[in-house]
């Protein structure tokens, strides 16, 4: 499980690092489908914070309103 405070920059970072190891073409199936697990996660992890981030600004632009 992906740590809990990964940042949304640490993980998209990871996941650029990851698609050009699996681009390269180097990776042993073994070791694709731990990268492919991995990116699973981080891209969970980008998505929770994708959305709470809209949902806080969705909420600020209302009280503003």
């Amino acid at each position: 499980m992906m740590e809990e405070k990964e940042t949304y920059n640490k993980a998209i970072e990871k996941l650029r690092k990851i698609v050009a190891e699996i681009e390269r073409g180097e990776l042993d199936i073994d070791e694709l489908s731990r990268k492919v697990k991995e990116a699973s996660s981080l891209i969970q992890v980008c998505k929770e914070k994708l959305l709470k981030a809209d949902e806080e600004v969705k909420k600020i632009l209302e009280e503003l309103e």
